[in-house]
């Protein structure tokens, strides 16, 4: 098995861990992961800050769009200026930050416009941009790394979210592994599958854990009352939730199936749908199916979702594939156990019966089971959801985070430029 790269925030250095895919447990401190202490200053002098291209194809409201809006709010601007580059429309979250930062939409007008290559190496020279950083696969990562290289950028960079490659890009973004410095992955598991499966070089793939801001998803007792009443239903009601993007592999089709399981139990309980995509009609034709629309809500694109989360009894995750899902981090940050499947990292987030349970993927009377069980033992709800904002206080540090993409940035900016600090 190839060696995996960590970062060890206490000696500011790439590290390699000889038992990478090994999980840590909720009362077990990992070596490299999870343990870093915010006050650490991974760049603590540099000569200037640099400015960092993030390329997205859009930002609705989800994962790996949350985590970069999270990120790029937290840089430091001694260290990092970032802007954000959006292949299509910005979306609701790049209309939020635009206020905030740069932020340029449309750069693919079509799926086969090759124009976009020096429109986009144009934009990069113009804005003396020094790194960037493709988020996902697909378009913006092929696209984004050939345009970095065209406009001859130092640092080149691909994070990400996901396990297997989405489209017919796939074979081509294998094709610019030479010209990318580093592939971040956001657990280690996920990081062992980019090397194990994925096959890319040991050497290139480091991994960041993702991060939240915990004072922002927080254990909130009022938002019980007010999201209730917001959807008319009364004080004692049992939420349950999810919060994910309608794409086909969050599988919200096993949630709602999920959902009538356990509204045969439970009829009171309500099941809330956070998110938008292309699934939704989807959706609604299988809660109608079911005869549930008095039992389930399609919120949409939300703004609140601290506030929403921590309304929630139980949070669960029904996806066929993950990497390490920030949704999951978020709730359990909010002090609510979760129910999700054992897809990608998740079992480094969701320890069963301490702080939630994983199931099998596609698993749904289990997926029924779990949440009926958190719904009739309160006790062990709650103590499993205070077990789980422990576990993120400790493990899914934001600043954590940010610093290991500060430290990354600079450090392969100045082994490219031979610049030092």
């Amino acid at each position: 098995m190839a060696q995996l790269r960590l970062f060890d925030l206490k000696n500011h250095e790439t590290v390699h861990a000889m038992n990478p895919c090994t999980p840590s447990t909720p009362i077990e401190a990992n070596g490299f992961l999870g343990t870093a202490n915010p006050s650490h200053e991974l760049v603590p002098n540099p000569k200037r800050p640099l400015r960092a291209l993030f390329v997205i194809t859009s930002m609705p409201v989800g994962g790996a769009e949350t985590l970069l809006v999270n990120l790029i709010r937290k840089f430091r601007p001694s260290h990092i200026i970032p802007s954000v580059a959006c292949l299509k429309d910005k979306g609701p979250l790049g209309q939020e930050i635009a206020q905030e930062f740069d932020v340029t939409e449309h750069w693919l007008k079509s799926k086969y416009d090759l124009r976009v290559l020096p429109r986009l190496a144009g934009h990069i020279r113009k804005g003396k941009f020094d790194a960037l950083i493709s988020v996902g696969a697909g378009d913006k990562m092929f696209w984004g790394r050939l345009a970095a290289r065209l406009a001859s950028l130092p640092v080149v960079c691909s994070a990400l979210h996901s396990t297997g490659w989405p489209d017919g890009v796939g074979k081509m973004n294998r094709w610019l592994t030479p010209i990318t410095d580093a592939f971040i992955a956001v657990a280690k598991p996920h990081g062992q599958f980019l090397i194990d499966f994925e096959k890319f070089p040991a050497k290139k793939v480091v991994v960041i854990p993702n991060g939240i801001d915990t004072t922002r998803f927080r254990p909130h007792q009022e938002s019980k009352a007010d999201v209730r009443l917001e959807l008319g239903l009364a004080p004692e009601t049992p939420i349950v939730g999810i919060v994910a993007a309608l794409r086909p592999e969050k599988n919200h089709l096993l949630f709602v199936n999920a959902a009538s399981k356990v509204i045969a139990k439970f009829p009171k309980a309500h099941f809330v749908i956070i998110g938008d995509g292309p699934e939704r009609s989807n959706i609604e034709s299988a809660i109608a199916a079911l005869r549930l629309e008095k039992n389930v809500s399609l919120l949409g694109t939300r703004s609140d979702t601290p506030r929403l989360l921590a309304a929630m009894d139980v949070f669960a995750l029904t996806s066929h594939n993950e990497a390490s899902p920030v949704s999951i981090l978020e709730a359990l940050s909010c002090s609510v156990p979760v129910v999700s499947t054992r897809v990608g990292s998740v079992a480094e987030s969701v320890h069963d019966q301490w702080n939630g349970f994983t199931v099998e993927p596609g698993d749904v009377e289990a997926v029924a089971d779990r949440i009926k069980h958190l719904l009739w033992n309160k006790e062990t709800a709650e103590l499993m959801g205070n077990n789980g904002r422990e576990h993120v206080q400790s493990h899914g540090s934001l600043d954590s985070m940010v610093q290991m993409y500060e430290h990354l940035i600079h450090s392969i900016f100045d082994r490219k430029t031979n610049r030092v600090q």
